[in-house]
């Protein structure tokens, strides 16, 4: 199972919750014998009989019944392990059941019944590993920043007053150019201990690749001549410094879009620039473009789409994956948190394609 197709499992997952702990999760990790795992379901479907309140005890028995009936079908456990998650709603009867086996190792054995589906260790399966962090830096303001996927995050704004130059000339001008001095140097190293706290822990996960930085003017520079980040982050920096206007998300996507090679291999980087020449070739009406589902099928069938964009809400999202790859698009996932991705989903039903040549129908 790949990652996309994992996030919509849990995505659907999140929205079952319930009155009482009757929602069953089963994580079985590799080597673990089957055998072990239905005798600890069994022991539990005997020890649910002493549930008090019958509707919950009903409910709890029928998930620990379909959890061993899926399990006892299954001779020995994968290579990366298998989870399952089964529960019902008693109010309207409506259930699901869940087992699949996850795009990683699975790395504790655990079982619960609860008000929700544990879906933790599922999620960090999910989570991207190879992360980019963003920091662009001036000299009284800060925006910290991570890209992840096609996802971008603003981890924190800083911000302080530094006045500006003074004009009287002088001592006094120099004492009180000191005084500018060394607010910038502290906003500066208050700028590095927020900045350690927020990548260092990635960088020791390993899912920490990179960092940008970015800034108006020279600020980017002095504050990456001396050590307010830590040695460890600074070997990790890009060389290319960014000019960005802006702080805060703003400010972010205008590095990225700078970036260039830099962030070639980032997912967001790349909706973001596909979604920009999007709407360049809608804008000129050129025929460069396709939507609608049947003429995006259609245009995909031809071997026409150079890049499949799909909203990640659409429920389709994985057949779309399919025949993109199949037909030689380069599909991207759009999120609905990406700039503009609320307005491609409901203006173009979160699908289009950007064309390699223009259609003739």
């Amino acid at each position: 199972m790949d990652k996309q197709r994992l996030r919509e499992i849990l995505k659907e997952l999140k929205k079952w919750k319930a009155h009482a702990t009757i929602l069953l999760s089963l994580y079985i990790p590799p080597g673990r014998p089957i055998s072990d795992v239905l005798n600890l379901l069994r022991q539990e479907l005997s020890v649910a009989d002493n549930i008090k309140l019958k509707k919950t005890r009903n409910a709890v028995e029928r998930a620990l019944s379909v959890a061993i009936e899926r399990v006892s079908k299954i001779p020995k456990v994968p290579d990366k392990g298998l989870v399952l998650f089964t529960g019902e709603n008693p109010d309207t009867g409506e259930s699901i059941t869940v087992m699949l086996i996850p795009p990683e190792d699975v790395p504790v054995f655990f079982y619960r019944t609860d008000k929700v589906f544990h879906t933790e260790f599922l999620e960090d399966m999910v989570s991207e590993s190879n992360m980019v962090g963003l920091l662009i830096v001036e000299r009284d303001a800060a925006t910290i920043g991570l890209l992840k996927g096609n996802r971008l995050q603003v981890v924190e704004e800083l911000e302080d007053y530094i006045p500006g130059k003074h004009q009287k000339g002088g001592q006094s001008q120099r004492r009180y150019d000191r005084i500018i001095e060394q607010m910038v140097e502290d906003f500066y190293k208050r700028v590095g201990e927020h900045v350690n706290k927020a990548f260092l822990p990635l960088l020791e996960q390993g899912k920490l690749k990179a960092i940008l930085v970015g800034g108006p003017a020279y600020a980017k520079y002095d504050f990456m001549e001396k050590d307010y980040m830590d040695y460890r982050l600074k070997k990790i920096v890009l060389p290319e410094f960014i000019d960005v206007a802006y702080q805060g998300e703003p400010g972010l996507r205008e590095m990225i879009l700078k970036a260039g090679d830099a962030l070639k291999e980032q997912e967001y980087a790349e909706t973001l620039k596909a979604l920009e020449e999007f709407k360049y070739h809608l804008a000129k009406d050129d025929g460069m473009i396709v939507y609608g589902d049947e003429e995006v099928r259609n245009a995909l069938e031809m071997g026409l789409v150079e890049t499949l964009l799909i909203g990640e809400s659409r429920e389709d999202v994985e057949e779309w994956l399919d025949l993109a790859r199949k037909r030689g698009a380069k599909p991207l996932v759009l999120s609905d948190d990406i700039p503009e991705g609320e307005w491609f989903t409901k203006t173009f039903n979160g699908l289009a394609g950007i064309l390699r040549t223009r259609i003739t129908w």
